[in-house]
């Protein structure tokens, strides 16, 4: 199963949780099972066309460019880096 690396943003609607294991083979997929664990976390990822505009995805260290469709291996580690706004 994938590693998911949840940002400190989030941790929110994963109750502190700082990493999961979810399969799939797809970020999709990723994100469907993300959700079913963790309500209302999907609607900051994206939608099933998309990743959110201001999220970008590594994916085992490289930033996912296929959206949604991005494979992902067994063994990866996936993190979510939403954009830090300031000024």
């Amino acid at each position: 199963m994938a590693t998911v690396f949840i940002p400190t943003q989030w941790r929110d609607l994963t109750a502190d949780v700082e990493s999961v294991e979810i399969e799939g083979a797809t970020l999709r997929e990723i994100a469907r099972g993300l959700e079913a664990r963790f309500p209302g976390i999907a609607e900051r990822l994206g939608d099933d066309g998309g990743i959110a505009a201001g999220v970008a995805v590594s994916i085992d260290g490289a930033i996912a460019s296929r959206g949604m469709l991005a494979p992902v291996g067994p063994q990866s580690e996936i993190h979510f880096l939403p954009a830090i706004g300031g000024g």
